[in-house]
């Protein structure tokens, strides 16, 4: 295995690790900011304020994108395995 074919794997890797996680890390800051702003605007500093409709959010994120998810990593452990069974690895 060459230099060339290591970097691909890995690029690949952190492609699909970005693209899984990312939708759900966007969902996460932004209503994370929006009720940052809100409590601004308010002068509402309840602490729970913040963490329940942030985990409620990424709860209902986590299961619209995990058929997305699922899709990506499947493809990207086939890829591996595939390498590992020609013997590239």
């Amino acid at each position: 295995m060459d230099a060339t074919a290591i970097y691909t794997i890995f690029s690949e890797m952190l492609k699909t690790v970005l693209f899984a996680s990312g939708p759900i890390l966007i969902l996460a800051v932004s209503i994370g900011l929006a009720i940052a702003f809100f409590q601004a605007l308010t002068q509402i500093q309840e602490m729970t304020l913040t963490f329940v409709p942030k985990i409620i959010a990424i709860f209902i994120g986590l299961l619209v994108w995990t058929p997305f998810m699922y899709k990506l990593l499947k493809k990207l452990s086939g890829q591996a395995f595939d390498l590992i069974a020609s013997g590239g690895l």
